[in-house]
């Protein structure tokens, strides 16, 4: 019986990075850290989880069709300040969120044109455009810090001001994608796409219609990030987001079993894979490693995961989890 259950449990895609997961939670909960089973310490791991999570979402989608996105950080840079435009033109603070998301949709419409149009690797057209995004948003601003402006007070502890908003915010936008990726015709073909591009277009489907529309939910879900990163913190930085972002929520996706080539991707093992990087990271602050250890161990951690996830798909592939070897 316990077997049969270890059978069934390692067929699930995400076996290997709920394993990881838990191995760490409990390491660090019975390694002499008394501070990691608190409510402060979970707190930090889902303020930590939200943004990533969410740009998490929009990188699945891409990377499931063999495509990136870099200049979605870039997104996350910009949206607070356009946020903070809008309402001090005039507009309520949720209507300006709204506006401010739908324009910077936009950004993934040309990302999307870019790569499926005039044929630019998504991989540099995007880096290209984020480095556009940026040098607009330093002119723009001229580089300076503002703060948040003054917003009604359900709009900002509901979107980002709140300890656990950003986290509950994506988790249940993650259940809504794993849904819409799983059971919809869209993620059908997005996942068609990336397994067998040839056999899409001869099949009917509009590849470029869907490969624009995920770059367009892509960047729409790093400006909601970058805005509840900015009400969170009261700040808008021109500094915040970028590049750095982009990488760290890609480590999730990857530790959580998309796959590079394309052809595969769950949201459910994203969200796991971006946990196990906010345990990680929450339990090697409360254990004082410096953060020149932690970048060393954080990418063993990523690459031990990875073969993990590797190995498991070779059986999995193979059929000895079907019992078949």
């Amino acid at each position: 019986m316990a077997a049969r259950i270890g059978q069934l449990f390692l067929r699930q895609r995400e076996a290997s990075i709920v394993a990881i997961a838990v191995a760490l939670f409990l390491y660090f909960w019975l390694s002499s850290t008394p501070d990691f089973v608190t409510h402060g310490s979970f707190v930090d791991i889902a303020q930590y989880m939200g943004p990533y999570v969410l740009i998490g979402i929009g990188l699945v989608l891409l990377m499931i069709m063999g495509e990136i996105d870099l200049s979605v950080g870039f997104v996350w840079t910009l949206a607070p300040f356009v946020v903070h435009f809008f309402v001090d033109s005039g507009l309520s603070t949720i209507l300006a969120i709204i506006v401010t998301v739908l324009l910077l949709s936009l950004v993934g419409l040309v990302n999307g044109i870019v790569t499926t149009v005039f044929g630019v690797p998504s991989l540099i057209g995007t880096l290209a455009m984020g480095y556009i995004i940026f040098g607009f948003t330093l002119t723009w601003t001229a580089a300076q810090e503002v703060t948040m402006p003054t917003i009604e007070i359900g709009v900002g502890r509901w979107f980002g001001g709140e300890a656990w908003s950003e986290f509950l915010w994506a988790t249940a936008l993650v259940l809504v994608f794993h849904v819409f990726l799983t059971r919809t015709r869209w993620g059908l073909y997005t996942v068609s796409i990336g397994g067998n591009l040839l056999g899409a277009r001869e099949s009917g489907i509009k590849v470029n219609r869907i490969k624009v529309g995920n770059f367009m939910l892509c960047s729409s879900l790093g400006a909601v990030a970058g805005i509840e990163e900015a009400f969170r913190t009261s700040t808008i930085d021109p500094s915040a987001g970028q590049l750095s972002v982009v990488l760290i929520a890609l480590a999730g996706v990857v530790i959580g079993g998309t796959a590079m080539t394309g052809g595969s991707g769950t949201m459910i093992g994203m969200w796991l894979g971006v946990l196990v990087l906010g345990v990680l990271g929450d339990g090697f602050n409360l254990r004082g490693i410096s953060s020149n250890e932690d970048q060393i161990i954080l990418g063993a951690a990523i690459l031990l995961a990875m073969i993990a996830n590797t190995y498991i798909n070779r059986l999995r592939n193979a059929g000895r989890l079907q019992g078949k070897v």
